[in-house]
């Protein structure tokens, strides 16, 4: 099991917009620019993500993205899955048809792994991540945990 490029850009991406979104709506230019993301990547990316309402677009001069919920109401679990990142350690998806049609002797050992994995991700907040890039910058970043929609 791997967690691909989507990913992870659509995480990173988003704390990064979490982190910016203090002063309104940030543009996915900017995020391109810091985090070194393709910027048409992340227009498919958060197409995904505004289509599962993780984010919201904001129209006009001065538009971009923000959060559409609060920060701590959005798990990385919301993130992953919005943009159709399977999480899944087992070859058959879940099925239990791993071995001729019948469940494989290690399909329980992955199911277990794969629900581990799930409830993690869904107990890690957009919120903590990006509390947890405070000692990176100086003392005058805010965290936003409301949404600007």
């Amino acid at each position: 099991m791997r967690l691909t490029t989507k990913g992870r850009f659509a995480v990173t991406a988003m704390v990064d917009l979490a982190e910016h979104s203090g002063n309104g709506p940030v543009t996915l230019a900017s995020i391109s620019e810091r985090q070194k993301i393709s910027l048409s990547y992340l227009e498919q990316l958060f197409g995904k993500l505004r289509k599962h309402d993780v984010v919201a677009s904001v129209r006009g001069p001065g538009g971009g993205y923000c959060l559409s919920r609060p920060a701590n109401k959005i798990s990385m679990s919301d993130i992953i899955i919005a943009v159709d990142e399977p999480i899944d350690a087992s070859q058959c998806h879940g099925l239990g048809n791993c071995l001729d049609n019948h469940k494989c002797i290690t399909h329980d050992l992955w199911m277990g792994l794969n629900q581990a994995i799930s409830s993690y991700l869904k107990n890690v907040s957009l919120h903590q991540l990006v509390s947890q890039q405070i000692p990176r910058h100086d003392n005058k970043v805010h965290i936003p945990i409301v949404s600007h929609t």
